[in-house]
Formats: structure tokens, sequence, C-alpha cells
């Protein structure tokens, strides 16, 4: 058998929109698989779509009732076996860092009661993991992947904003992180953004004004002044400073975005946090629910030259964050009523078993139950970080792989 590097190898080589038909090819030649499908998530996050050619022949799969789906929830191979067919179809996931992209189907022959060996199920893995990397990387030059995640058209505005976001989760060993927008193919003012180095994992939550591609535009040039600022090494408080110039230069103060902004220092705990008119935080620690309460600072490009003070606490392994928009607060009902605190912290409360990347999805399918199904007033956002904290044992080291950039 191949090692894994063959692999890798052969997907680095192959044109961005074929490496699915080279790790299908691959597959079949070294386990004589009957079939080999890759199904990718959809924006809103409830679908798993097949990849190929437009228009889809296929139909997508739930992502919350379907053997496929319960490979994406569970984050691990799940298998079925049809021994009236002498086939086992074999649904692993496909993600990377931690981001859940989808799920590689695999069919192959087994006799009659024969169970697949754990080898096989390994090397599957490792074609999916494989098969990930190279996907994030193809999305660059090949709409292929892009196109199959729709389950149906995003307006512009939408187009816009999740081309820059840098994902919808990510994972170290000292947190996992997942966040969501809704409604997924329509959002236009709400965004969030990471990107995390040895020793600090920086994350911004925004909510900007207005409505359409005057609000994805607003936000574009939010985040990249915030970008710009990080990447020049600057502090947090310049970061948002800079970030602040740039919208009002821009707007005058016509236009302005509530902006969280933290610096998670990873070795410590330590939290540096600036509030500018921002989304609200929760924390769940030791199964007690409670807002963190912040000293609010004007939004950025409110005012020319605002001076901006960060904040401090601290987190402990096994807290929880929730970062909420105004979307979630101020979603009114058919018959006028607001969602109540109360019944955030009830949602908060019953997702607290789920992993990271989940809450956010099933938090605004909460919110949607309460909202009903016609257009909504605002978009919504929901991040979710579990802070796990960095052992004693683990220093941060340029030659640990677990120290990576994920930007």
């Amino acid at each position: 058998m191949d090692r894994p590097s063959a692999v890798e190898r052969s997907l680095r080589e192959a044109a961005p929109h074929e490496i699915l038909d080279v790790i299908r090819s691959m597959i079949e030649h070294r386990h004589h698989a009957l079939a080999v499908d890759l199904l990718l998530v959809d924006y809103a996050m409830t679908r798993l779509q097949p990849v190929g050619v437009l228009p889809h022949t296929r139909p997508p799969v739930s992502v919350h009732d379907s053997a496929p789906g319960r490979a994406f929830g569970a984050q691990e191979a799940h298998c079925v076996y049809d021994r009236s067919a002498n086939t086992a179809a074999v649904y692993l996931p496909v993600s990377v860092r931690g981001d859940r992209l989808g799920i590689l189907g695999v069919t192959l022959p087994v006799s009659q009661d024969e169970e697949l060996d754990a080898a096989v199920l390994e090397d599957l893995q490792e074609c999916a993991d494989a098969l990930a990397h190279e996907v994030v990387v193809a999305e660059r030059d090949t709409d292929v992947f892009l196109q199959a995640r729709r389950a149906e058209r995003l307006t512009l505005a939408a187009e816009m904003q999740w081309q820059l976001l840098p994902g919808r989760s990510c994972a170290r060993p000292e947190y996992s992180l997942g966040a969501q927008l809704e409604p997924a193919y329509a959002i236009f003012g709400d965004c969030f953004d990471w990107s995390a180095s040895a020793d600090d994992l920086y994350v911004t939550v925004s909510n900007g004004m207005g409505e359409g591609i005057d609000a994805a535009l607003l936000t574009n040039l939010c985040i990249n002044a915030l970008r710009n600022a990080r990447r020049a090494g600057l502090s947090l408080s310049d970061q948002a400073c800079l970030a602040d110039q740039a919208v009002y230069g821009q707007h005058g103060g016509s236009l302005h975005l509530s902006t969280l902004l933290f610096r998670f220092h990873l070795p410590t705990g330590d939290v540096e946090i600036i509030d500018a008119g921002s989304p609200r935080v929760w924390r769940v620690r030791k199964g007690t629910v409670e807002p963190i309460e912040l000293e609010a600072q004007m939004p950025l490009g409110m005012f020319e030259d605002t001076a901006y003070v960060p904040q401090h606490f601290k987190v402990e392994p096994g807290d929880r964050l929730l970062f909420i928009s105004d979307g979630v607060y101020d979603a009114l009902s058919p018959g006028g009523e607001k969602y109540s605190l109360r019944a955030l912290a009830a949602s908060i409360n019953s997702t607290r078993l789920l992993p990271a990347p989940q809450v956010p999805r099933v938090m605004l399918q909460e919110l949607l139950g309460h909202r009903g199904s016609g257009p909504a007033a605002d978009d919504s956002l929901v991040m979710c970080l579990d802070w796990h904290g960095r052992s004693q044992s683990r220093e941060a080291s340029p030659s640990n792989p677990g120290y990576v950039a994920l930007r």
C-alpha cells in the first residue's frame, strides 16, 4: 500500500478542479471502492451538498438525520453496512485545523458478516485529511467547491461577507472555536475574524450599520483595517484606533461599526478586550451562565481620533465564551414578542454539552423557531469559544507542530 505522502503528492500535482477525481481514482485503486463522493456543508450548515458538475443531479443530505450527517457532527468515521448487497458505506470527516468542511463518502465491497479493517479506515481518514487541505488551497483557483456549498444563490452582500471570513471553526490544544451567520444566504453587516500565533489568539466580532452592499462594504473596510494593523504588529488599542480612523476617514461619522476586539494570551489565559459599542459576551463557568459586563466605548468610525482603552479578565480551563450580536437579542416573533435574555440564557444552557463548532448553528436554529420563517429584520451572529488552556508540559516552541499560525 502506498504511503499517505503519495496521496498528498498526487493531490498537490493535480489541477485544482481535478483533486476529487484524483482522490477518487486512488481510493478505487487502493481499496477497490465502488463509489467515492465528496459532500461539502452548505453556508447554512444544514445540508451536505455533493461536489460535481452544475447543475447538481444528486440531492443533498441533511446534516441532522443522515449517516453522513452523523459523521459530520461527531467528527469521526461512521460505517453503514448493507449485508444484502455485500457493501459498506464509510463516511469520513473532511476537516482541517478544526474547520469542518464536509464528508468523504466511500462505498466498499465486503464479504458477508465482514467488518472493515481498522487499517483500511485509518488509510481512508488520511486520504480525507489530505483532501481537506487541498480543498482549502484549491478554492483560491477554482469555483468548483464554492459552488457546491450553495443550497441557493447568495446575495452579492453575502458573497462579499463569506469571502471575508477566515472559516467557520478552528481548533488548537488551548481552545476550540466556532461561529455562524444568519440568514446565511443574505447576510450583510455582521462579521467575525480570528488569527493565532504561537502565544496569542486574536478574535474580532463586528456588527456594521446599514443593509445590503453598503453594510458589506463597511464591514470589509473595517476588517481589513484591523488586519492591516494586526499584521503590522500593533497593540490591540492601536488596531482599534487605526480601524476607527479608516472608517471615519471614509464616512465622516455617518457610518460606524459596533465591534469586540480580543487578544487571548494562550500560555496564561489572560484576555485583553476592547468593547467598541459591541455585541455582548456571555460566559459559562462550572455550569453557571452569566453575561460579562464591560465598559462600552465608542463604535469604530463614529468620531474622529477616538482613544480606545483595553480591559482585562482571565479565562479558566473549562470556560465557554459566547459572542452574540444584537440581531439575536432584538429578534421579534411574528406576534412582536422580543427574544428575551431569559430565552437566550436557556439556549446557552441547553447547548452546553455540544462542541463549540456546533453551538452557533443550534442556537440560531432555536432563534429561527422564535422568529418564524419570514424574512429577518436584521442579521444575526453567534460565536462560541471553549477554553482548554495550555498544560504545563506544553511549552510554545517553533518546533512544536501544534503552534502553527492559523492565518
